[in-house]
């Protein structure tokens, strides 16, 4: 993706998210509903997550974006959101080809299933054999996590990572998560010709609205729910 509007995105975010209180309000979240304006989840009492803020949008497919957020975002950084998200759908279609290679499968068994992050400053860890290890942060850069989802339909080959934010005591911290995954009325399960070639399923199989109702029923205690997904 080209720097220079990858430095204008990031630019029009920082302003989007110096909008005063009242303008911020307007695309605030509706009940049952985390979309918009708000604060990060949180399960638990246990759980102090709440230091952030946090912008919650979907983008793809169109026809799943609320028309009370997207068509109300001030311009330009509507066009630019638009045009960041279809540039994020293409490198994730090139990923998940390289992935399926590397499986030796056929491309259109991969489902689109991506997990991107842009991040600058120091606050992004990952857990290595049980251990906080801090992602130095490149410049225009993106670190690329893999999921549960994408270890689940690899049948563990892939192996999805913990990774947390932390607070930096010096700059403030602006991430951009953008998570691309499968549309609801799927399965999401074990591809079938690597379970043929495992000889056996790692996972069980359950329908996309199973999972995330499953997921966010819980709290939020490292790879916990993909333990409850193992046969």
């Amino acid at each position: 993706m080209d720097s220079t509007f990858l430095e204008k995105f990031k630019s029009e975010i920082q302003d989007f998210f110096n909008l005063p209180m009242e303008e911020k309000k307007k695309l605030w979240q509706q009940p049952d509903d985390i979309e918009g304006f708000g604060q990060v989840f949180v399960v638990s009492e246990e759980q102090k997550l709440d230091w952030s803020d946090m912008f919650f949008l979907t983008m793809q497919p169109v026809q799943l974006r609320k028309p009370h957020l997207f068509p109300n975002l001030p311009l330009p950084f509507r066009e630019t959101l638009d045009t960041y998200s279809a540039e994020v759908k293409s490198i994730a279609k090139i990923l998940l080809a390289k992935v399926a290679v590397a499986l030796k499968i056929k491309p259109e068994e991969m489902e689109e299933l991506f997990d991107d992050e842009v991040n600058e400053v120091d606050g992004l860890q990952i857990k290595k054999n049980g251990k906080w290890v801090s992602v130095k942060p490149l410049p225009n850069a993106f670190v690329v996590n893999i999921g549960d989802i994408l270890e689940i339909i690899t049948n563990g080959t892939y192996r999805s990572i913990e990774h947390r934010g932390v607070v930096n005591s010096e700059k403030e911290r602006l991430s951009v998560a953008s998570f691309h995954s499968m549309g609801f009325g799927k399965v999401i399960g074990p591809m079938r010709s690597l379970v043929e070639r495992h000889e056996a399923a790692i996972f069980k199989s359950v329908t996309t609205e199973e999972y995330f109702n499953g997921l966010f029923s819980r709290a939020l205690d490292g790879k916990a729910y993909l333990d409850v997904m193992r046969v």
